[in-house]
Order: structure tokens, then C-alpha cells, then sequence
């Protein structure tokens, strides 16, 4: 019989600001607790107020670890892949959100934290060693991650190029990458307006990709980046332009 091991968390020792500042943040019971409260609260508010239609679904993978990667418009945009995926799925599902806008504050932080499960990404102070932990929890921990390649939302609904960020993350790793399109969350609620509107919202899921034989170094990345980009822009052409 293998040897049970104890593993500490791996935010032990930190601070509670420190820790949900931190990509080393493990979610205990409080957290899965807002966090499973959230969700289901989540599913009811995109079906009721947006409506939200749902193509593709035997696309996702039925296990993790996989990440998720859509155009980004909106705020919207993560509840709606949140309530797209499986309830099995959503204690690990993290999204990646930028640390400057959803943990600057120490509110903010718990909130982001506790209930959205995001995991800060913060555009000057990333290192190789934050990257790199990442591709081990991925992997590790079998996460779901939601990761919009652009880097910010869009301020006119058309989508940007992808940056590379996703190839340092996934290069090299058996781990699915899954196209998705977001449809309708830039007119319900775009960069700028306080609420969003009660406007119809369509996600679309494409066939994963997969770069364990790409090579993790800066070419490797540009690639990954550009066969997603050029996946996520097939399904725009299967529906109607996000604006």
C-alpha cells in the first residue's frame, strides 16, 4: 500500500493578504463554500438575464486539467464560461484575472478570491518562477483555467491578437486548450458601463488543441498563441460578430 503523505497548503505562512494575492493560493472549505454558492448563482443570473445559449458542449474535455481560452469583451465573459462548464468541474475551475484591477484592494482581493476563484496575473510583476508554478498546479491540482489570451478586454468588440503568455503556460504539456466564442457580452455589458443590460449572450466551444509536442521556448509560445487565436476566430465565423 502507497505511503498517505500530508501536504501542507501552499500558501502556508502567508499573510491573509499576501495569501489571496498569491497564484500559490489553496482554496480551503470557505472558499469552495463562496465559491459553490457563487457559481450556482452565476448559472441562474446568465440564463435569466442573458439568456445564455450554450453550442459545442460535448467539446469540453470530461476531466481536468484543461484551459479554457475565449475573445474578451466583458466582465461577462467569465460567468459565462463558469456556467458553461459542469458543476463537477467548477471547485476547480480559476480564472486568470488581472491582479492591478481585481486584487488591489484587500475587499476586492476576497471577493475575486472567495467567490470568483480567480488567481491574479499581474502585468508587471509575473516572473518565470510564477509561470512556471502555474504549469505545475495546472497539472498537479488537474485545474480548470479560464484565460483570455488578449490580455484585456476589448474596447470596441473586435478581438486582438493573442499574446504569448498561453504558449508559457501550455507549451509542452499534454493539457487540452479549448477554443471558445463569445457572443453578445460586449453589447450587454461593455468596458465602461457601470451595469450591464439584459441583452441575449451565445457561447460557442470548439475541439480542443493539444501542444505537448510544441516546444516551450518563445517560438513555441508564439505558436501556441497563434493556433488559438486563428480557433477562437473559426467560431466567430460560425455566428454573428461580438458587437
Amino acid at each position: 500500500m502507497e505511503e498517505w503523505k500530508l501536504r501542507p497548503a501552499r500558501d502556508h505562512g502567508l499573510s491573509l493578504g499576501a495569501s489571496l494575492r498569491s497564484t500559490r493560493r489553496d482554496p480551503g472549505l470557505s472558499s469552495m463554500l463562496a465559491h459553490g454558492l457563487w457559481t450556482a448563482c452565476v448559472r441562474g443570473y446568465v440564463a435569466a438575464f442573458h439568456r445564455l445559449s450554450v453550442t459545442g458542449r460535448e467539446n469540453l474535455p470530461v476531466g481536468a486539467p484543461f484551459v479554457l481560452v475565449a475573445n474578451h469583451c466583458s466582465h461577462l465573459d467569465t460567468l459565462s464560461l463558469l456556467a458553461a462548464l459542469p458543476r463537477h468541474l467548477s471547485r476547480r475551475t480559476f480564472a486568470l484575472a488581472a491582479g492591478e484591477v481585481f486584487f488591489a484592494s484587500l475587499p476586492g482581493a476576497g471577493f475575486a478570491a472567495f467567490a470568483l476563484n480567480a488567481l491574479p496575473v499581474w502585468r508587471k510583476r509575473t516572473s518565470a518562477g510564477d509561470l512556471a508554478f502555474l504549469r505545475e498546479q495546472l497539472v498537479e491540482d488537474k485545474l480548470v483555467l479560464i484565460l483570455f489570451p488578449e490580455g484585456t478586454r476589448s474596447r470596441t468588440g473586435e478581438m486582438a491578437a493573442f499574446k504569448p503568455g498561453l504558449g508559457g503556460l501550455v507549451a509542452g504539456l499534454d493539457v487540452p486548450v479549448v477554443p471558445c466564442w463569445l457572443d453578445g457580452t460586449f453589447v450587454a455589458w461593455p468596458a465602461g458601463r457601470r451595469l450591464p443590460r439584459p441583452r441575449k449572450v451565445g457561447l460557442r466551444i470548439g475541439v480542443p488543441l493539444r501542444f505537448a509536442a510544441t516546444a516551450n521556448d518563445k517560438r513555441g509560445w508564439v505558436s501556441v498563441a497563434a493556433a488559438s487565436e486563428a480557433a477562437v476566430k473559426t467560431l466567430r465565423g460560425l455566428g454573428v460578430r461580438n458587437a
